[in-house]
């Protein structure tokens, strides 16, 4: 996630989206007072600025419980109670920068489809195993499977963003937003965070499995018409 006060614009980093490239990018375009969230992708490139002004204390921020402090576990930069962390949905930053700030500033982020984006997040997840479990296995847990973004840029099931631009449609839909908030010759999108197979997504999936991302992902699909 990134806030961009010299640029007046909120980035909202959804998954498998290509957000960590874009992130990179929209990062070296930062000043000094912007925010540049911690990510745990490490990926320590030179692409990507260092993470800043993302600690808030904030009465509406999550408080680090107290056996945490205790028992001296290590603070998780990912998580509600440092402030502004890596994927932290619209309704949170709203609440904290105000609705001065929130309404001013132009608000953007990306979708997948979902079929797509579910094969990804499948190679990306299990991209360290010595022995790869099936597809259909990895979809039999949906706590860990399932790789949801529309909480992110919804608020009571309204798109709360001012442009919701497309994956698929990437290269048009970023230089439409860099030319809104009047980035002129930002550097190129680096390639990070990739994973894929060489396949197309569709021979990953039999009809169980094209049904079960289906019923998951129903309001994205709806909202893009996205089809397999």
């Amino acid at each position: 996630m990134i806030l961009s006060h010299k640029h007046k614009f909120i980035y909202i980093k959804t998954r498998k989206t290509a957000s960590s490239s874009i992130e990179a990018m929209l990062s070296r375009v930062c000043g000094p007072e912007d925010v540049i969230t911690p990510t745990t992708d490490r990926l320590m490139t030179g692409e990507r600025m260092p993470p800043q002004n993302y600690r808030l204390n904030h009465p509406l921020a999550p408080k680090r419980s107290l056996w945490r402090k205790l028992m001296l576990r290590p603070e998780r930069t990912y998580h509600p109670t440092i402030g502004f962390y890596e994927h932290i949905p619209a309704w949170r930053i709203k609440a904290y920068v105000g609705d001065d700030i929130w309404n001013d500033y132009y608000k953007f982020t990306f979708e997948r489809n979902p079929w797509d984006k579910q094969v990804s997040w499948y190679i990306y997840k299990t991209k360290s195993r010595e022995q790869r479990p099936s597809f259909e296995s990895f979809l039999a847990n949906k706590e860990k499977a399932c790789v949801e973004n529309h909480s992110l840029y919804t608020v009571d099931g309204e798109i709360a963003v001012d442009f919701l631009g497309r994956y698929e449609n990437l290269a048009d839909d970023l230089a439409h937003v860099l030319k809104t908030i009047g980035i002129e010759g930002a550097t190129p999108l680096p390639q990070l965070n990739v994973f894929g197979s060489g396949d197309k997504y569709q021979s990953f999936y039999t009809d169980k499995t094209r049904k079960l991302v289906e019923e998951w992902y129903a309001p994205e699909i709806t909202l893009f018409s996205y089809t397999f």
